[in-house]
């Protein structure tokens, strides 16, 4: 016989359901103790519950614990304790990392040999990714399929890794690997740069690939296209930075007219044009003077033409101007049902006209009721004014024209509340596209008035203009009229800064906000920089753990509601865990009201990357006593669900927009619907017939309330959003993290607060529209 090398036979036995085996392999086992003691004693904590002990001994069985066995012992050995516990100990600080038993690090090693032969390499790098080896990643990609792996990778590291120094490392290593590959992925690797922030290599990477051939060359456009579309202005600027020389930059910007100039033309007759100026499709000398350039000067101007963004938004304004589909019988039969009923429902039909209209260019509903629209005044006439930056997004190169009425111009004397909303308006067609020359015409203004309306209004259009762009000239006038301690003025102003600075985490600009924010008496200027605060660390992930911990214990609650969008904007799309349960805790442990519905609110931005998850996460807090989470958990689902026409979602709102008693919980309730409907047509999705016909109803029942009324109008916009020709998306095409949206949903959000916040909603709109171009920039 020969000698034994396991006991692992006698301890199978035990298994058996005839009682002498068990007897018989009971005392062979005594027999053998002596020698497999770690064997034998690991088996019995097992069965006895006791799996730490079980793991201890199984370490000490070294290779004699068979790793290979597909038995329910070593499954739950292994996944459940070993992996877990090793996960757990690598995810802690380095001297925990340096403490790790060596005989476990081992099995782990051995359990990944097992996937390699197995063919399981995503599970290997799914342990990989958890335990932050990367070594394994790179191990497993180069084994198995390179391609299939490395878009599994990308997708993981930025759905599953929650560190985000380690996702930087991974990031960096898919940079390597797809740089290794038999036909290199630029494209993705454009991503990871983008995720980096790092503008020199994406300059670099779009060099190289404009001195390859005509396909390489047609590659650096569509990277150039997602780089312009995802990207902040400051990031797209250091990438122009770094690029060579536009070199038909002379005859652009001798032949191409500019804003300026335009605006020496206007009068009161442009507001009634319903279509850009020139058609869309004309050749600029850019295109003329690049036929005479050698092939690789073209390409390089052609990225440059791209990067300013002008291709986009024209391509899209031409769309949307095209293909506008919104009915304006809606907009009329709201007008009528509103029209003797007060200010506000003005400025909820003069909303839901803007929304509707989103980069239409099409002012003919404004045009059809002048008598109405003559009627604003105030507050109700600078969002009225506001609302034609939202119509005309986009044109560019006409919005002073197009706004020359409205602007102050000198030595006329003109309504401040118009002058205001014309500065907005002027803000929004140049949102997020904001040149030097409006920037610096907007900021002038600024510095020149003592009117807080207008410095309002100015304040509002700087920080969308020149959003996310941190021009420190900028952000110094600002400053300067958060400092005269002007209530209406500062509000926007504080709001402006963080748009400015938009995910900068800007530790200088942060203590001014947060010093001044302690200073003041006035509760609007605190909101303003409540809600700055918070743009300031959008995308900040763990950096803006400290900042949260901070504003989570002030005790002024406006700066605890700043905390929980903090959280929304640091953590958005991330589905961060401990953002998830900090919020959570929040909703209902807070004792201020708004803080809770703030913390409702906020999952929809954390877990938008998933909506499928919002319901389930959302729906004990929509049955909650407290009206305010209720109304939070209706705009949570709002947030992330927007578009999806999701059913367990509008299961959840549609009780609470008919039935609930409190009516700024329907209001929520009606515009969530809105948002998530958005653009779905009743056939394809009868809960939008459903949708359409609530809205009217509540519309024309006069013992409605206001709120509610002012929801179901709002909504109506929404879900015909830019003609019915665009959606809600926080992420753009490839699945980044659109930064404008984000942006513009949160300060959305605030319109609890200030109505004309409503108009921001627009930043989140995306046309649908998938636009084919050739190697000339045309469209096929």
């Amino acid at each position: 016989m020969g000698k034994l090398t396991s006991a692992a036979g006698f301890i199978a036995l035990l298994d058996e359901p005839d009682t002498e085996l068990k007897s018989y392999a009971l005392e062979q086992l005594n027999a053998l103790v002596g020698q497999f003691w770690a064997e034998i004693a690991d088996s019995v904590y097992y069965h006895l519950g006791e799996l730490d002990e079980s793991l201890s001994f199984a370490l000490g069985a070294d290779t004699l614990f068979d790793i290979n066995s597909k038995d329910e012992y070593v499954e739950t050995i292994i996944a459940a304790k070993c992996i877990d516990r090793y996960i757990e100990l690598r995810n802690a600080d380095d001297k925990t990392v340096a403490e790790i038993d060596p005989r476990m690090e081992t099995v782990v090693d051995r359990m990944l040999e097992r996937c390699y032969r197995d063919g399981e390499y995503r599970q290997a790098i799914g342990i990989a990714l958890e335990a932050q080896r990367i070594d394994v990643i790179e191990n497993a990609v180069k084994k198995g399929s390179k391609k299939e792996l490395l878009a599994y990778v990308l997708e993981c590291s930025l759905t599953i890794v929650q560190n985000l120094s380690f996702r930087n490392k991974v990031l960096l290593l898919l940079v390597d690997l797809y740089a290794g590959l038999e036909e290199p992925d630029y494209i993705s690797a454009s991503q990871c740069f983008l995720y980096l922030n790092d503008p020199v290599h994406s300059a670099e990477l779009l060099l190289r690939l404009l001195s390859k051939d005509e396909y390489h060359a047609l590659l650096a456009y569509q990277i150039a296209f997602d780089l312009e579309a995802n990207a902040s202005q400051e990031f797209i600027s250091n990438v122009v930075n770094a690029l060579p020389p536009d070199p038909t930059a002379g005859a652009t910007s001798s032949s191409v007219p500019t804003d300026s100039a335009a605006t020496e033309a206007a009068d009161p007759s442009a507001m009634e044009t319903e279509t850009p100026a020139e058609p869309a499709a004309e050749p600029t000398a850019a295109d003329a003077s690049a036929t005479s350039l050698n092939p690789s000067d073209s390409a390089l101007s052609k990225v440059h033409q791209i990067l300013s963004r002008d291709v986009s938004v024209r391509l899209h304004l031409e769309f949307l101007s095209r293909n506008n589909r919104s009915d304006l019988l809606i907009l009329k039969n709201t007008k009528d049902a509103l029209e003797t009923r007060g200010s506000v429902f003005h400025q909820a039909v003069t909303v839901s006209n803007a929304l509707m209209h989103a980069g239409t260019t099409s002012d003919e509903f404004l045009r059809q009721n002048l008598q109405w629209l003559a009627r604003a005044n105030n507050w109700t006439k600078f969002i009225a004014t506001a609302g034609l930056g939202v119509i005309h997004k986009g044109q560019i190169s006409r919005g002073r024209a197009l706004l020359g009425p409205y602007l102050p111009r000198e030595g006329v004397s003109g309504s401040a509340y118009s002058e205001g909303g014309a500065l907005f308006a002027l803000g929004l067609i140049h949102a997020n596209h904001g040149n030097d020359e409006v920037v610096n015409y907007i900021s002038g203004i600024l510095s020149g008035t003592q009117s807080e309306i207008i410095q309002h209004g100015a304040c509002l259009g700087l920080g969308v203009a020149a959003m996310a762009s941190a021009k420190e000239e900028t952000y110094n006038s600002l400053k300067n009229v958060l400092f005269t301690d002007s209530a209406v003025a500062g509000e926007a102003a504080g709001l402006a800064m963080g748009l400015i600075h938009l995910g900068s985490a800007n530790s200088e600009v942060l203590n001014d906000m947060l010093q001044y924010a302690h200073e003041t008496q006035h509760e609007k200027i605190i909101r303003g920089l409540a809600t700055g605060i918070a743009l300031l660390m959008y995308g900040q992930e763990e950096k803006a753990d400290i900042l949260i911990e901070t504003l989570s214990t002030d005790k002024d609650p406006i700066l605890r509601y700043s905390c929980m969008y903090t959280v929304a904007l640091a953590y958005s799309g991330t589905g961060n865990n401990k953002a998830v349960k900090r919020l959570l805790h929040v909703a209902v442990s807070d004792v201020n009201d708004e803080v809770r519905r703030a913390a409702v609110t906020a999952l929809g931005f954390v877990l938008s990357r998933t909506p499928s998850q919002v319901p389930r996460v959302v729906q004990l807090l929509a049955e909650s006593y407290n009206p305010h989470v209720r109304q939070g958990a209706t705009l949570a689902l709002g947030i992330a669900c927007a578009g999806t026409a999701l059913p367990d979602a509008l299961r959840l709102l549609e009780p609470m927009a008919e039935r609930d008693p409190a009516d700024f919980v329907r209001q929520g309730a009606l515009v969530a619907m809105g948002m998530i409907l958005v653009q779905q047509n009743d056939t394809a999705c009868p809960a939008a017939d459903r949708a359409r016909r609530l809205f009217e109803r509540i519309v024309a029942d006069r013992r409605e309330e206001h709120l509610a009324i002012f929801g179901a109008a709002l909504a109506q916009g929404v879900i015909d959003a830019g003609g019915r020709n665009a959606t809600i998306s926080l992420r753009g095409h490839a699945g980044v993290q659109n930064m404008a949206a984000v942006a513009g949903m949160a300060v959305f959000c605030q319109f609890w607060h200030w109505y004309p916040y409503t108009l921001f909603l627009s930043l989140a709109f995306t046309p649908t529209a998938m636009i084919g171009l050739n190697k000339n920039l045309e469209v096929c």
